[in-house]
């Protein structure tokens, strides 16, 4: 592997390959690779709004002592540009673009990397992984690589004319060197379009867990559950499994088939005004047993937004962090957080991590195609955090096979928390549509609580370590600071966060709108139905392409259910994960689904509030936006003959 910086000395592109020679520790090396194959130059054309496409990352393909032999007899020969006119040029342009706030930087989306770019303490300008940022300085701003293009090609014009170079298709030799460097930038100012070169790594497969390894943890996991678990956690584990089945026999025979409504008509949208939030709160404490609590809450869309602000809080803990997920998978960006959470447990902060075990387990079997090449993932999540780390973690046990932990809370030296609806993986970070909030006041404190009863439920202890934890007082909440908002939970036997979405929509008089990946729920469908005939505005947006096939079938006959009664269904184009329904002014939002187990059966956490800035925010933030990026379904989908059991399964299973 090449040690030292990285000199071209010749370059070419091709129709569809490119050629760069360079001089490294071990002398000349003539490298190539295809370009065609992964950059659609009509795209790039097409984006005469401003907009840029990438970044775009060649590797190069090979690296051999002998000079090309397959060269196209036309070719284009850019301007070659040395490393110090690349440090010149870069100098120019950060000090255009960063913040010259004292211990301040921005975040730089590049790829699979987020990177902070900073002047540090000596006016010196650094560029560090946004995991490695110093926890002294503070997040000005974020820039994906389209903010960086429109503020760079200015930027590079300006530079090259200072040098006088006329050439419009220039190689930068960047000076960057090691594994996954990015020794060579192509700029081509005519289309425009950046494309950097990367060094290779070692050698290596991109795999998840293996299916054998992942069949050993599961099954061990079950075991546990079944005979260890109900060892330490019989009343716990006992009490589920009546309430599963009590609520499945229930549901079998209750009487809520959209058909009882058929031979109503359907009528126009009613001009009422919404319910009466006042009363609707008072009627929540009767229905909880207890009033709200108040905190502040910050909107986190998307993975690029959640996953900086959350990387930022973990480096800036000082005391703790303590996180509940579903998922802590084992993919590449797992592996980068993970790691972070290694190192600050090794620099003092107490870290610990409470997993669900089946849910990390399957997940982690799953391949992702968009992965990196050259990625091994280790095998057990577990052993992994654990390993050489003061990281304590827990795994939640999975009785009856068909009851998890579904709720996902970080929270950070007791101050600050982030709750909603994503787990620890790239397909968050990178790919679903999905939020997260961060909440700070007395609202951290029930969250807290929260995570300890679990914490202390999956420790070794189980049904007796519970019982002392619950005997333990409560700390004396505040009543001041933030708004009112309330925690909603879905806990064996108690079906809150159900119950209080199902008064909602019955109390609705105004809209209904929904955003949610797993419809699965008839008595909330009919109920659903219901408030159309009302009049009652409804919206439900569901992803075009799920995550689960029995799912994506079931979403299909719970769409053409709703269009036939009125309700209007949106396709959001892709995978939206996003948890939240909002009505009459009322919102709530979090970790649950619109299926069986999330409303009878996992834990699950969702937040509540009826305060006005935080409803308005989540309207526009949230379904304005969504609406108008879906399309609205006019015509019912295709029915198969399988789809009814696809829904029996997603009911029960799903």
């Amino acid at each position: 592997m090449e040690s030292g910086p990285l000199i071209a000395r010749e370059a070419y592109l091709g129709d569809e390959n490119f050629y760069v020679s360079y001089e490294g520790v071990d002398g000349t090396v003539y490298a190539g690779g295809n370009w065609a194959s992964r950059i659609d130059l009509g795209v790039v054309q097409e984006n005469a709004d401003g907009s840029y496409a990438g970044p775009y990352i060649l590797p190069l393909a090979y690296r051999k002592h002998e000079r090309w032999a397959d060269m196209p007899a036309t070719s284009i020969e850019p301007r070659l540009l040395s490393d110090s006119q690349w440090g010149r040029f870069r100098a120019q342009l950060f000090e255009a673009i960063l913040p010259r706030t004292e211990r301040a930087g921005i975040v730089m989306h590049f790829g699979n990397d987020d990177y902070f770019l900073f002047y540090n303490d000596d006016d010196q300008f650094e560029s560090r992984l946004l995991l490695d940022k110093p926890a002294e300085f503070s997040i000005q701003e974020r820039i994906n690589f389209g903010d960086f293009m429109r503020r760079g090609l200015p930027q590079l014009e300006k530079f090259l004319h200072s040098e006088s170079v006329a050439e419009r298709r220039i190689v930068f030799s960047t000076g960057d060197t090691g594994a996954y460097s990015l020794p060579f930038l192509y700029v081509n100012l005519d289309l425009p379009i950046a494309v950097f070169v990367r060094l290779g790594g070692a050698s290596g497969s991109r795999r998840a867990a293996e299916p054998g390894t992942r069949f050993l943890q599961s099954a061990a996991h079950v075991t546990q559950s079944h005979l260890g678990g109900l060892m330490i956690r019989p009343v716990s584990s006992l009490f589920r499994l009546m309430f599963i089945a009590t609520d499945a026999a229930v549901e079998t025979v209750r009487p809520t088939w959209l058909a009882t409504l058929e031979q109503q008509p359907l009528p126009p949208l009613a001009n009422n005004p919404g319910m009466d939030l006042a009363s609707w709160e008072v009627s929540l404490d009767q229905l909880t047993g207890r009033s709200a609590t108040r905190g502040t809450i910050t909107y986190l869309i998307d993975g690029e937004e959640y996953f900086t602000r959350l990387i930022d809080a973990l480096i800036a803990a000082r005391e703790s962090i303590l996180i509940r997920t579903y998922i802590f998978d084992n993919d590449d960006f797992a592996k980068k957080v993970g790691t972070l959470l290694r190192r600050r447990s090794i620099e003092g902060v107490e870290v610990n991590i409470l997993l669900d075990g089946l849910g990390t387990i399957i997940a982690t079997g799953e391949q992702h195609e968009s992965m990196p090449e050259d990625y091994t993932a280790p095998e057990s999540v577990r052993m992994f955090l654990e390993k050489d780390s003061g990281i304590n973690v827990r795994q939640v046990a999975n009785p009856w096979l068909v009851a998890g932990d579904h709720v996902k809370t970080t929270i950070i030296d007791n101050s600050i928390a982030f709750t909603g609806g994503m787990n620890i993986g790239r397909e968050y970070r990178y790919i679903w549509h999905d939020m997260m909030v961060e909440v700070e006041g007395p609202v951290v404190d029930v969250l807290n609580r929260e995570f300890h009863d679990a914490w202390a439920l999956a420790g070794p202890m189980g049904d007796v370590g519970y019982l002392l934890h619950k005997m333990k007082p409560d700390p004396e909440l505040s009543t001041l600071g933030g708004d009112p908002m309330r925690v909603l939970f879905t806990r064996p036997g108690n079906a809150e966060i159900f119950r209080a979405q199902l008064a909602a929509i019955r109390n609705a008089r105004q809209y209904i709108y929904i955003e949610n990946a797993y419809f699965t729920d008839d008595a909330m469908l009919f109920e659903l139905a219901k408030a159309r005939r009302r009049g009652v505005d409804v919206r439900v947006i569901l992803p075009l392409v799920g995550n689960h096939g029995p799912i994506n079938r079931s979403n299909v006959l719970a769409a053409n259910a709703m269009l036939e009664h009125g309700i209007r269904v949106f396709l959001y184009p892709g995978m939206s994960h996003i948890k939240v329904a909002v009505v009459d002014g009322w919102a709530c939002f979090g970790s649950a689904n619109w299926d069986k187990l999330s409303f009878r059966s996992n834990r699950e956490l969702n937040l509540a509030s009826s305060h006005p800035p935080v409803v308005k925010e989540l309207l526009e933030r949230v379904f304005e936006k969504d609406f108008s990026a879906a399309f609205e379904l006019i015509e019912p989908f295709p029915r198969r003959w399988s789809d009814h059991l696809s829904e029996i399964f997603a009911d029960y299973l799903l």
